[in-house]
């Protein structure tokens, strides 16, 4: 079984219900430097959110999150089953717009005939509400897991706040998917040029919150979660053994200890978000590093339709074995999210 365990959903409904349309922009932390709005490119309606107000950090564009053509798209990569994901949003919607996404996705996933498996999205302050809609979704709506945000604001997971949530999510023994935001904390020396922006600091963003995530004694104290973290956790692979010192080095650095490490391996996952942009030598690299049992392929349809669509033949082309291919491709997300 070939599994994408990255692909974007979005309400189609909000090009076409001003109504909605506005529920859904009131949420959007005007206040603190995100701008969001609607736009025309052709025939075509899109949703672009700048993340600080002036720079475009991502857009949802009309036509893009059809049941059909995610079903159809899926068929041409040769891809059983998918996992959805909100694109961003959310990181700031409310409560009732949760409702709305949740309720949207589990019925993309029975109308897919069990191909699409969705996530929970909710407020992640621990309020009564976002409990209540937790496990609406566990109970009613069947969600495989929880997807949250590397940061919310300017708070990473290790901040105090997300303590209820946790702590709720361990309970319930759910996956975390932790997916990136359009723009790192502290984003000033990178704003200005595109590219770094939107690829270089997404992967700023994951390295920052896996490390906190690990160093702030979340992962250790929750054991029970499952931690994904998309874009390769940013590059986790490359600093994964510098910042776990055996010794300290002439006092320099402080030694990690082996429960550290081991919390790590049993509890961080790093889906690839894309396999292509990586590149061959880096993604070995990554899996080398990391663990094939931990490395979960996910495309990020329909950024690039081609990354979903060629994603399987590149990871097929790796110089890794086989049973690392199939952990890789469909076995890890499996495990991860339950899938039958």
């Amino acid at each position: 079984m070939i599994v994408d365990a990255n692909v974007y959903w979005f309400l189609e409904d909000m090009f076409h219900d001003e109504s909605l349309l506005e529920e859904f922009l009131a949420d959007v932390p005007a206040a603190y430097g995100t701008k969001c709005y609607l736009a025309q490119t052709g025939e075509k309606k899109r949703i672009v959110v700048e993340k600080p107000a002036g720079y475009p950090g991502l857009d949802y564009i009309e036509g893009d999150y059809a049941l059909e053509s995610i079903l159809e798209s899926m068929d041409e990569a040769g891809i059983d089953k998918a996992v959805m994901k909100t694109p961003c949003c959310q990181e700031w919607m409310g409560i009732a717009m949760c409702s709305i996404f949740n309720d949207g996705m589990a019925a993309y996933a029975k109308k897919s005939g069990g191909r699409l498996i969705h996530l929970a999205v909710l407020p992640p302050w621990g309020s009564a509400a976002a409990e209540r809609e937790l496990i609406r979704c566990v109970t009613a709506l069947g969600v495989h897991g929880v997807q949250l945000s590397a940061h919310y604001g300017n708070l990473y997971l290790d901040d105090p706040s997300f303590e209820p949530l946790l702590e709720k999510l361990n309970e319930l023994k759910l996956t975390a998917y932790i997916h990136h935001t359009p723009a790192p904390v502290g984003c000033e020396p990178i704003v200005k040029y595109t590219n770094l922006r939107r690829t270089y600091g997404r992967c700023v963003d994951q390295a920052i919150a896996v490390s906190r995530e690990l160093f702030g004694g979340v992962i250790q104290r929750y054991p029970n979660i499952k931690f994904v973290h998309s874009m390769l956790g940013g590059g986790f692979y490359a600093f994964a053994n510098m910042f776990f010192p055996a010794a300290a080095g002439s006092g320099r650095f402080d030694p990690v200890g082996s429960d550290l490490r081991n919390a790590f391996k049993k509890s961080v996952y790093f889906e690839m978000s894309h396999a292509q942009p990586w590149g061959k030598e880096q993604l070995e690299c990554a899996i080398k590093a990391l663990g094939a049992d931990h490395v979960v392929f996910g495309s990020s349809y329909p950024v690039r339709k081609e990354w979903m669509q060629g994603g399987p033949d590149f990871i097929n082309g790796l110089e890794i074995s086989n049973e690392d291919k199939a952990l890789i491709l469909g076995e890890n997300a499996r495990f991860l999210y339950g899938i039958d």
